[in-house]
């Protein structure tokens, strides 16, 4: 620590994301990003806007990308906020929300991005342990003096919460904001944005990143009541006004109008877990349900640091958590068909 580093600097524990090996023979199931590519609408887009624009500024407000949002959610343009990622989206969620000196309530086992926030804005914070099967224990959630946020489907654990409990907790925290953070909801039953309406303490987050493939272009989005939303807008605005740029406005819009190629690969991802899920199981593995694009599983006999390893060595990037009540568990991204035929032949001879 350097004598020169503020208070702030000093108390923050950074956010650590999972490993990024250029190597051309790596199978990478340890970030949780889409197998396949963007709709080709995107990159056609993408190589216009190029060829146009970029020695201007782009839209502050990206009030075309705000419309294809609400569109497609069935909401107003007024109940949308964009940002650079939804991690940026959440970290001005907890600076508009939630206020320092009130407890704010989220998962002890969860997205590990939110105490990083909760430190770093000096918001108090309590960490509710899950039950033991892991499902969220949906009381303990009921009258936070601060505020909720919890990710839905859950992270690391894949487990989806239904709208009843979720209607629950809205309901139990009626003069404070619940934030859902669904960074994989579209890969589960259904989104909480449906309930904007009816809820004015509501915010949902989602990201392009997972089933919309642009992990690599930084665009996510809050959806609210106005009120809500305008907060949001003012904190990103005492930051930079142009938090998205050019090439992620235009990409964006063409992903959220192009629903067939969407719907087309939510599906194969889909497909695809539920039979990884089986062959897990064949192979001695626990796995918890999943609604992700992601699995999480523990094997009866090996533990799950020697796992990793093992994989890493054989090319195989799966993602571990050495944590407290999830050390012997890894998270395993969905890939393409033949991404989880090759890990299934390299994790057999691990197991071997």
């Amino acid at each position: 620590m350097s004598k020169f580093w503020s208070s702030v600097a000093g108390r923050t524990e950074p956010y650590v994301a999972g490993e990024q090996i250029d190597q051309e023979d790596i199978i990478k199931l340890n970030t949780n990003e889409n197998p396949y590519p963007p709709s080709p609408k995107v990159l056609d887009a993408i190589k216009k806007e190029v060829d146009r624009k970029l020695n201007l500024y782009p839209s502050p407000t990206a009030d075309q990308l705000k419309r294809e949002i609400a569109t497609y959610h069935n909401l107003r343009q007024d109940n949308i906020f964009v940002g650079n990622g939804s991690d940026e989206v959440l970290a001005f969620s907890f600076m508009a929300f939630f206020e320092p000196g009130k407890v704010t309530r989220f998962p002890a086992i969860s997205y590990s991005f939110y105490p990083v926030y909760a430190k770093l804005f000096n918001i108090s914070y309590e960490e509710v342990p899950l039950n033991k099967d892991f499902t969220l224990p949906v009381e303990s959630f009921f009258q936070s003096e601060g505020g909720v946020i919890f990710p839905n489907p859950n992270a690391p654990t894949s487990i989806y919460l239904e709208f009843e409990s979720i209607i629950e907790i809205l309901e139990n925290n009626p003069n404070q904001v619940v934030i859902i953070d669904e960074a994989y909801v579209d890969f589960a039953s259904e989104t909480a944005a449906s309930l904007i309406h009816r809820y004015d303490n509501l915010v949902v987050v989602q990201t392009m990143s997972k089933s919309r493939s642009l992990a690599g272009l930084r665009v996510g989005f809050a959806m609210g009541n106005s009120d809500l939303i305008e907060a949001l807008t003012r904190i990103k605005d005492s930051f930079n006004s142009y938090t998205l740029d050019r090439l992620a406005i235009v990409g964006a819009e063409a992903a959220v109008k192009d629903t067939e190629y969407f719907t087309a690969t939510i599906e194969k991802v889909i497909h695809t877990r539920e039979w990884v899920i089986t062959e897990m199981k064949k192979r001695g593995f626990h796995v918890l349900p999943s609604q992700a694009n992601f699995i999480f599983v523990c094997h009866y006999n090996k533990l799950a640091e020697e796992l990793y390893t093992k994989l890493k060595k054989n090319s195989v990037l799966v993602r571990h958590f050495n944590k407290p009540g999830i050390e012997n568990y890894l998270r395993i991204t969905i890939g393409t068909d033949e991404d989880m035929e090759i890990f299934f032949k390299k994790l057999d001879n691990v197991l071997r």
